[in-house]
């Protein structure tokens, strides 16, 4: 019996990292031949220079840096291995994404990707030009073609392959969101049916900014089965044998980790969407303001999950409309958790700035009225508090809103709108509350990290006296699911009325997601989870003259 090991690295690049993404791929090779036996080691879409580069692409020393990362490969790769690995290659004038082929010291053959997409938070035209050409290679017997991402999302070009290659190599960058998995291996996997081959589908897995990257590499034979999965959400080599028994190169079963679905492969997003933004941006650790609400608690939650709880500090600062269960919850999961926690209380500092307004103030009608601005210099306070641990500590200041705030503007800019990250962002609040439960699920021993009565209370920003975030808002059932329908299916505000919602509660929500875009823009980065998430996939203009809700 003739075989052929192939192992798909899912691996993780830094960005802009050229060489030290060669030498993670030196490496992985070494690994993958001595615990693997390898033939052929297969990296991801773009691994050189990682994914997404974005204006990095038009740097006028792109092309020197990967040509000397691409020699290192070929002075220092293991004899007799077949390396396949995506990186961006300037040809006569032109840019393309590549996927190149490296054996015993030689580039011997190169891909171009010839479907480039142009939608959601992909801007590839801005950057390449489309190929126009298959690449087959054979090694030890057997035809190996290769395909990057969307090639595989269209029925060209990977139905030229048909007959022609025993498997088919796809190198992958494809940013996760809620149902992407499912997507992504039913669309393969009419691919494989459709040119009867087996295909080994190679994904990054990771963070980088607001996407997230689940791993979750897989091959399917040539009925379209899978044989062969790979964890989701950690780095690893996994190995997937092609083997010939006097009747063709079959695809044998192999490995197949359990995958997490639903709340568990959310949360394990925000996790890695923080952990890896933290580490990649070179941070001690985060602070953030633990208010005793759900919001914070969940951010907690999560920041613990993602760097330890050494890493990880969280402030209560009260003020006079601050419930005493706040205080007691916030300490409570603080403690419960492990972080360095402390309080600090706000009052001299709001009671200051009043002093020093007052005489501003007091010319307008009537002069002792108690209003947004009031609140929004408690919000500001707490701001300017948290910045100020994070500089003296080296820390991030982990943001705590959500999508369903951030929609319609409830959110303070300079105030809790503060941090250089938010885990958050692209979650609405019904989502934030069942998250929070099945986080809660998975305590050791039954304990819960968050304070059930934190889930159970009714939300407020305690900022104003019996403040309910009701008193502003419709309840957050009701919020969500318009928000949902006009903001990521793009409905009109008449098709959400025509839905059954009251016409006065649609007017209301739309108005406010239009005229708070200026906000939207000066907030975070958060991990991407959805289809359409505020900043690269919804942009529109801050000032603009559209009639709201059409």
């Amino acid at each position: 019996m003739r075989q052929l090991i192939t192992v798909m690295a899912q691996c993780d690049p830094l960005v802009g990292d050229i060489e030290g993404n060669a030498v993670r791929a030196v490496e992985a090779v070494r690994e993958a031949s001595i615990e693997h036996h390898a033939d052929v080691v297969v990296f991801p879409e773009l691994f050189l220079v990682g994914y997404s580069p974005e204006d990095l692409l038009l740097r006028e020393a792109l092309e020197a840096r990967v040509s000397k990362a691409r020699a290192l490969m070929a002075s220092r790769m293991v004899p007799g291995v077949l390396v396949v690995i995506g990186y961006p290659g300037l040809r006569g004038s032109q840019l393309y994404n590549l996927a190149g082929a490296l054996r015993d010291g030689e580039w011997i053959a190169e891909y171009a990707k010839q479907a480039l997409p142009n939608y959601g938070v992909f801007d590839e035209r801005r950057y390449f030009t489309a190929g126009d050409a298959l690449c087959v290679i054979e090694h030890q017997g057997v035809r190996l073609g290769l395909s990057i991402c969307e090639d595989l999302w269209l029925t060209e070009p990977a139905a030229g392959y048909a007959g022609q290659v025993d498997l088919l190599l796809s190198l992958n960058c494809s940013p996760w969101h809620l149902g992407k998995l499912d997507e992504r291996i039913a669309v393969i996997t009419q691919r494989a049916r459709a040119i009867s081959t087996p295909i080994a589908y190679v994904h990054q897995v990771g963070g980088q900014d607001d996407l997230v990257f689940d791993g979750a590499s897989f091959a399917l034979d040539s009925d379209g089965r899978i044989q062969v999965q790979a964890p989701a959400w950690e780095e690893g080599l996994m190995p997937l044998r092609l083997v010939d028994e006097g009747s063709g190169w079959q695809l044998a079963p192999g490995e197949r980790a359990r995958i997490a679905q639903d709340e568990e492969s959310l949360y394990c997003a925000l996790v890695v969407g923080l952990r890896e933004y933290v580490r990649k941006s070179g941070f001690a650790g985060v602070v953030l303001g633990l208010s005793g609400g759900i919001d914070s608690a969940l951010s907690l939650a999560v920041a613990v999950d993602a760097l330890g709880p050494e890493r990880v500090r969280a402030v209560m600062m009260p003020y006079r409309y601050t419930a005493d269960m706040s205080r007691d919850d916030a300490a409570t999961q603080a403690h419960g958790l492990g972080v360095a926690f402390e309080e600090l209380p706000i009052g001299a500092a709001v009671e200051a700035l009043d002093a020093i307004l007052g005489e501003s103030f007091a010319s307008l009608d009537p002069p002792s009225a108690q209003d947004v601005t009031e609140q929004n210099l408690q919000a500001r306070v707490r701001g300017t508090l948290l910045m100020a641990l994070a500089n003296r500590r080296g820390l991030m200041v982990l943001t705590t809103g959500n999508k369903s705030e951030m929609a319609v503007g409830y959110a303070t800019l300079y105030g809790d709108m503060v941090g250089g990250y938010s885990v958050l962002k692209d979650l609405y609040k019904t989502q934030v509350y069942g998250l929070a439960r099945w986080r809660n699920a998975q305590g050791e021993h039954g304990a819960p990290v968050i304070p059930p009565r934190v889930i159970e209370r009714a939300p407020s920003a305690e900022l104003a006296e019996g403040q309910l975030d009701s008193d502003s808002l419709p309840d957050y059932p009701t919020l969500d699911a318009i928000l949902m329908r006009y903001i990521e299916q793009d409905h009109s505000l008449e098709a959400i009325v025509a839905e059954g919602f009251e016409r006065e509660a649609v007017e209301r929500v739309v108005a406010l997601v239009d005229r708070n875009e200026f906000k939207r823009r000066q907030s975070a980065p958060g991990v991407r989870v959805s289809k359409r998430a505020f900043g690269r996939e919804r942009r529109y203009p801050i000032v603009n003259g559209w009639k709201p809700g059409d």
